[in-house]
Parts: structure tokens; C-alpha cells; sequence
């Protein structure tokens, strides 16, 4: 008898990835709310503040609007608009200053000396007794070495 071979690969439709995105998977829900807000955000001061006459507004608009809609649409690398902002804020608190000795370099004397890290404070002994200082219970050797004392 002959045996019939099955094929296991299967096809993977092309809007696998779409789901979770708006206008045929073209836009991510979260970017076009954060382009709805920011539209209404810089353009209601324009539309309603900005004393000019309205060809002037519609062309401070278009200037204006379209290029921040069309950035916060696509979004910077892969991120929403505001995801890559807060990124850069998280990066520029938390980064370090890197610094390697130079070979053959002369250093002086103040510019060898490391920073000491600042210590904690300790708790003042005699106003806590053990178990509250430390958290841990006396051993039975602790507890008959303090009777034997007294």
C-alpha cells in the first residue's frame, strides 16, 4: 500500500499582524489617539488664539499640523510618538558617565581620588534590643549566655 505523505507548512495570511491596528492594519490605535490629541493640542490655540486673518491660520496650520500628524501616524523607530519621549527623558536621567585611565597618562593627585558612596545610617545601640535591630530571633546558645551573665 502506498502511504500518503501530509505536508505540514502552512501559509501565513499577509494580515497576520494587522490585529490591534486601524485602515487595514496601516496604524496603531495607540498613534492615531496620540495624533488626535496632539492635533487638537497645538491646533486649537492656532484656530482660535492666533490673531491673523483665516488664509494665514490655514496656512500656519498646514505648516504646522500636518508634519506633527504625519510623525505621530508613523510613529520613531517602531514607538508612539510619546513612547520614544519618554525613552529619551528615562535616558537622559539615567545614564552614566563612563571614564577609562589613559596609558602612559599623569594623573594628579585630584583627579585619582574616588568618591566614597554615602553610608547608611545605623541604628544608636542601647534604645532597640537585638530582635528589633536585627529582625532575627536569639539562638538558644544567645538566650542561656545572657542568663548566665546576670
Amino acid at each position: 500500500m502506498e502511504e500518503i505523505e501530509y505536508s505540514n507548512v502552512y501559509v501565513i495570511p499577509a494580515n497576520y499582524t494587522d490585529s490591534g491596528k486601524i485602515m487595514g492594519g496601516m496604524l496603531e490605535v495607540r498613534n492615531a489617539v496620540e495624533t488626535g490629541f496632539l492635533v487638537a493640542l497645538v491646533g486649537y490655540p492656532e484656530l482660535m488664539l492666533i490673531p491673523m486673518p483665516i488664509k494665514i491660520r490655514i496656512v500656519v496650520m498646514t505648516l504646522t499640523l500636518l508634519p506633527l500628524g504625519v510623525l505621530s501616524m508613523m510613529g520613531i523607530d517602531g514607538d508612539s510618538l510619546f513612547q520614544y519621549a519618554s525613552h529619551m527623558i528615562r535616558y537622559a536621567a539615567n545614564r552614566r558617565k563612563l571614564h577609562f585611565r589613559r596609558v602612559g597618562y599623569r594623573y594628579d593627585a585630584g583627579q585619582l581620588k574616588k568618591k566614597r558612596p554615602k553610608k547608611k545610617k545605623t541604628a544608636k545601640k542601647g534604645k532597640h534590643t537585638r530582635t528589633e535591630r536585627t529582625g532575627r530571633k536569639k539562638t538558644g546558645a544567645q538566650a542561656e549566655n545572657k542568663a548566665g551573665e546576670a
